[in-house]
């Protein structure tokens, strides 16, 4: 394993840690909460520097960071003291974390979009001659809208709707010529990509500031902003869905990846990408690193006790019940929490070791 690919990993992942605190730290600051450290990495203190009324430190483990407010775990009389802050100023603080990680990844997304040599889109460039679409009036120029209920918004999306459907028929949903038109599709598996595929190839364009290539269109700045939208919306689904099937026991450890499994898959964005470009090797680090960053987001809401969600919780309760939890057991609680994430990062990153030495 690559010492440049370990680097290159916990550069993304301060990067992804710097956005994530800077949004609790400057929301904080303008609701006058006294910051009392801002940290980048946790463990034991490498180096810090005081500005001001905060002290600015990295610290040895790379895979984290805070940002310690006055009074956020335990009951103070200052007035600079997060918890006697409103509890509208107290969410604030604590959503707009993930929300910076949802900021960065639409961002990370754009740049990606726009500078694509090729955008493909969920509309029909042409019908696979041998497949079930050509006799179940699927025609070209059609844009796929719905499949079995589910929007389809990218291509992308069809993963999703083919993944749940399972090789069973489609009940698809096109436009065409301004109209919406119903069509009942069986997909067909594929050998070779080993999924099931609903038999076209999609019109695709160039990006925005790509290079313009002959005979296909330009996607316009709005429709690579909705591009944007919608993939950053397909991280998340994504992400939302990969909890789900691992917390209902439905997720392979194959399919599982920590730290040290992301090393990995930085290796071979880098690898692959330099077959191409170094430009290649940006764009690829970029889409890896809003896919990252929305897994960070979409963690940091779940309702997990020493998580901004579970945080969000307390306060949500707080504002219903008119009056505070008890700090010191609240405190307890995420305490609790954060022993149990430290354990489960621990199993984590014990099948990232036994993935490697396994060679699965």
């Amino acid at each position: 394993m690559s010492v440049i690919y370990i680097l290159l990993t916990l550069l993304i992942f301060s990067v992804l840690v710097v956005v994530h605190e800077a949004g609790h730290f400057a929301v904080a600051k303008l609701n006058g909460i006294y910051v009392e450290e801002f940290s980048v990495g946790m463990g034991p203190l490498i180096f810090s520097k005081t500005i001001g009324d905060t002290m600015y430190s990295i610290r040895a483990l790379p895979l984290g960071g805070f940002c310690r407010m006055m009074g956020e775990d335990e009951d103070s009389s200052d007035s600079r003291s997060f918890n006697n802050k409103s509890v509208l100023a107290r969410i604030a603080v604590v959503f707009t974390g993930p929300l910076m990680n949802f900021i960065f990844a639409f961002i990370a997304v754009f740049i990606v979009a726009a500078t694509a040599q090729s955008v493909i889109e969920p509309i029909v460039g042409e019908v696979i001659k041998d497949s079930n679409a050509i006799n179940q009036g699927l025609e070209e120029g059609d844009r796929i809208v719905k499949v079995n209920n589910q929007s389809i918004n990218t291509y992308q999306d069809l993963y999703f709707a083919l993944y749940d459907a399972g090789g069973s028929d489609l009940d698809v949903v096109v436009e065409r010529d301004g109209q919406k038109v119903s069509l009942t599709i069986t997909p067909v598996y594929n050998e070779e990509q080993q999924e099931y595929i609903i038999g076209f190839r999609p019109e695709v364009k160039t990006g925005l500031f790509a290079d313009k290539v002959e005979g296909y269109d330009s996607v316009t700045f709005i429709d690579t902003v909705k591009e944007s939208v919608y993939t950053l919306v397909y991280y998340v689904k994504s992400v939302v869905v990969g909890f789900v099937r691992l917390f209902t026991l439905r997720l392979s450890p194959e399919e599982v990846a920590g730290p040290i499994g992301i090393v990995q898959v930085v290796g071979d964005t880098v690898e692959t990408g330099m077959s191409y470009s170094i430009w290649s090797v940006v764009k690829s680090l970029l889409t890896l690193s809003a896919l990252l960053s929305v897994n960070l987001g979409v963690i940091n809401l779940f309702p997990i006790p020493a998580m901004d969600g579970g945080r969000l919780v307390f306060l949500f309760i707080e504002g219903l019940r008119g009056k505070p939890f008890d700090r010191e057991k609240e405190g307890m609680v995420h305490f609790i929490g954060f022993v149990l994430l430290i354990l489960f990062m621990f199993l984590v990153a014990s099948n990232d070791v036994f993935r490697i030495f396994s060679g699965r």
